[in-house]
């Protein structure tokens, strides 16, 4: 679905920067300015400085004199605001709107969910989101233009958010409601060592039991047994086997040199 992140009025270079480096890495990249303090905000140092790397979004970034010009193509709608309205759209929060919107309302199957979203909100193609001046938020008459005010949960008593901030948390809600990015691991899933690999360290560890006088060979008990199931449980690699073995090798040659 086509996005596009629209800042009204923005009055520091910083946070247009920061809000392109918060839209690449959520996987965003269209962004409109409307009415800007600063017709060159674009080509601000600070503002290069806070895209840090984000630079292709902010070549691609369109500055525009009205919201009208920034609105054209998009058919849906979201205005962000702390502060609820007392006339306009209704107030939800991101997550709540976006599982109604693309019909996965945990409280709703799958059919009615998607009948109230065409219902409520028409055939949804684009998305804009849009956010006010750092100052003075959004103007209540750019409000009445949306399908919806976005309200981000926070401190009832300290709920004033970043610009920059504010659009990082829409776009990764936003992100996560499309599907989300898999989570990579940097550390390459470890090759476990084979059952024999096991069972050739027990039988050293068993030795080495035997030689520091922690195993009675005549009264084992469940000993063995139950290091067995520890060491299985952990889920030993070769390379950490080899470490078992040498801590048995060493206790070995201690038990013996001491005789």
């Amino acid at each position: 679905m086509r996005t596009r992140f629209i800042l009204i009025e923005t009055s520091h270079p910083g946070n247009v920067g920061a809000a392109a480096r918060a839209l690449k890495v959520m996987g965003f990249d269209e962004m409109v300015l409307v009415a800007p303090r600063y017709a060159n905000v674009l080509r601000k140092e600070e503002t290069i400085q806070r895209a840090s790397g984000a630079n292709d979004v902010l070549d691609k970034t369109r500055i525009v004199d009205t919201l009208d010009e920034a609105l054209e193509g998009i058919s849906h709608l979201c205005a962000t605001a702390m502060t609820p309205r007392d006339f306009g759209p209704p107030t939800r929060s991101p997550r709540e709107h976006f599982d109604l919107l693309l019909g996965q309302s945990a409280s709703h199957a799958q059919t009615q969910a998607t009948a109230d979203t065409e219902k409520h909100f028409g055939p949804v193609s684009s998305i804009g989101f849009l956010f006010g001046s750092e100052r003075f938020g959004m103007k209540n008459e750019d409000v009445y233009k949306c399908h919806v005010a976005l309200s981000i949960p926070t401190n009832p008593q300290f709920g004033s958010l970043n610009l920059a901030a504010a659009l990082q948390l829409v776009a990764y809600e936003w992100r996560l409601a499309l599907g989300g990015f898999p989570v990579a691991s940097p550390v390459a899933d470890a090759n476990l060592a084979d059952a024999a690999q096991v069972s050739g360290m027990l039988l050293h560890w068993e030795k080495a039991l035997i030689e520091i006088g922690f195993l009675d060979p005549e009264a084992p008990k469940k000993l063995m047994p139950r290091l067995n199931q520890l060491f299985n449980r952990a889920n030993l690699s070769p390379e950490e086997i080899h470490i078992l073995r040498g801590v048995a090798k060493a206790m070995i040659e201690t038990a013996q040199a001491k005789r």
